[in-house]
């Protein structure tokens, strides 16, 4: 992109595949499960579902149609959305994404390392969960040695390209996890029984439906999970063609997450059901967060499970691919945006490769600071949400429906900008749900800008990046290279 020479995504089932690699992470292998037990299962979909159409999918085709419009990353689309007093508003989002991406490639290091014990036969009978993940995460050759095999896998394909490098692998890559999680859902539910964990995924308890937990459980798995403020999808539809489908790209991009997470859930949930010596036990694993659930509990049910000797290399291989498929957009979106200051994707990508790792190794070395940065910046993806609808609204969100309709099959109505429209009112709920469960959460300590946990550590946070990108809002504004969008003034 920044030697005159754009690079495009080869077809239309190219992008789609690599928007819904982005999309399925980790979060719909380990989260998704325990959240839909959690909140009644059929009426955690529903919630979901509404939360997918309500907030996700609107966004989704507002960071489609900047990325496809602009041809550049989000700083430049930004600033060619909103003038050139806004580029701070795409370094925000982007450096929110960064910001997770440092710790997640951690994660993928998790991933791949208890991969690599599956493999080698160490996840049998009698293995204690809890002493294997103690002794994992207390050795920081193994963490930060894993960390680093994630970066160098993601950042040979980033290196390489669109054409060369993603393509060629996304397009391996997304069937492959799909068929893994099938044949690992399949196997679940022919486990004796398995029929608790569907109950717990189709009956819907509507009375929960009555509660706000749900409902801030479903948006936030809506925001975080199909990558909805994320600012990925508009990078990647950065090299995508003038004429791709908005529409119909988003709204496929945005049930295929939700039906991976669908997958992954009835594997995870019968198993846990099916293999747990009680309701109580099983109902305790799902209580015990993502890394307890995933690399504790799931480590012993699989280690007793018939057949574990297939299954368990199988589970944890579609958590790394899972992992790299989301890792590789995200130090694409790092790369992207160095490349739109006029350096080369090579170094670019080598600067991608090398931030990631660094900055990442604080989370290898420190599980707590690794939670705090969860914390943070996963709840800051919802102000990204928002500052996307806010983008939309000064551009003119007719105007965009408008531009969105000249590609899309799929005609896109006044709901549309209707939604873009209240997503501020949508925002002020949910994250103001967000702030009385963490003051309600930890009483004491939530205005501490040091805790790991706190709605003073998010804020103080917050706070430096909007300080650091608003001063460099005019570098930002004319450093950037110029787009099909960008007026001359705009670069002044």
């Amino acid at each position: 992109m920044s030697n005159g020479q754009r690079d495009e995504w080869g077809s239309r089932m190219i992008v789609i595949i690599a928007a819904i690699s982005m999309a399925v992470g980790t979060g719909n292998i380990w989260r998704f499960p325990r959240v839909a037990a959690q909140w009644g299962g059929g009426s955690f979909l529903i919630a979901l579902t509404i939360a997918l159409i309500l907030w996700a999918i609107p966004l989704l085709m507002s960071e489609f149609l900047m990325g496809q419009r602009s041809q550049l990353g989000n700083i430049g689309a930004f600033r060619d959305f909103m003038g050139k007093k806004f580029a701070w508003v795409g370094a925000w989002m982007a450096l929110v994404c960064i910001g997770i991406t440092f710790y997640y490639a951690v994660v993928t290091g998790w991933s791949i390392r208890y991969f690599v014990y599956a493999l080698g036969g160490a996840i049998e009978p009698g293995i204690e969960g809890q002493v294997y993940w103690d002794a994992f995460i207390g050795n920081p050759v193994e963490t930060i040695g894993f960390h680093f095999i994630a970066v160098l896998i993601v950042f040979l394909v980033v290196y390489r390209g669109i054409k060369g490098g993603l393509e060629s692998i996304l397009r391996v890559l997304l069937p492959s996890l799909f068929v893994i999680l099938i044949i690992l859902a399949i196997r679940a539910v022919m486990l004796p029984g398995s029929v608790e964990g569907l109950r717990y995924l189709f009956v819907p308890d509507w009375g929960l439906l009555a509660s706000g937990r749900v409902w801030l459980e479903a948006f936030t798995q809506a925001a975080w999970s199909t990558g909805a403020g994320w600012g990925l999808l508009l990078v990647y539809a950065a090299y995508a063609k003038a004429k791709e489908d908005v529409g119909v790209n988003c709204t496929i991009i945005g049930f295929a997450d939700v039906l991976a997470g669908f997958v992954a859930a009835i594997a995870v949930l019968c198993t846990v059901y099916a293999l747990s010596p009680s309701i109580e036990l099983a109902e305790e694993a799902l209580a015990a967060g993502n890394v307890g659930l995933t690399f504790i509990y799931v480590v012993e049910l699989l280690a007793v499970m018939p057949g574990s000797t297939v299954i368990a290399p199988l589970f944890f291989l579609a958590l790394s691919l899972a992992a790299i498929s989301s890792l590789i957009a995200m130090i694409e979106l790092i790369t992207t945006n160095v490349m739109n200051f006029g350096i080369s994707r090579q170094k670019a990508a080598i600067t991608a490769g090398i931030a990631t790792f660094l900055f990442g190794v604080p989370s290898a070395l420190s599980i707590d600071f690794l939670d705090n940065q969860d914390w943070v910046w996963g709840v800051g993806l919802l102000i990204s949400g928002l500052l996307t609808a806010v983008a939309m609204m000064k551009y003119g969100v007719d105007k965009a429906r408008a531009q969105i309709n000249e590609t899309s099959d799929l005609h896109i109505g006044g709901w549309w900008t209707f939604l873009i429209r209240i997503i501020p009112l949508m925002f002020v709920v949910i994250f103001g749900w967000w702030v009385m469960q963490s003051i309600e959460w930890y009483p004491d300590t939530w205005w501490h800008p040091f805790e790991v946990f706190s709605t003073g550590t998010m804020v103080f946070q917050w706070v430096i990046l909007f300080i650091v990108c608003y001063a460099l809002n005019n570098f930002f504004a004319k450093n950037v290279v110029a787009g099909p969008m960008t007026k001359k003034e705009d670069r002044e």
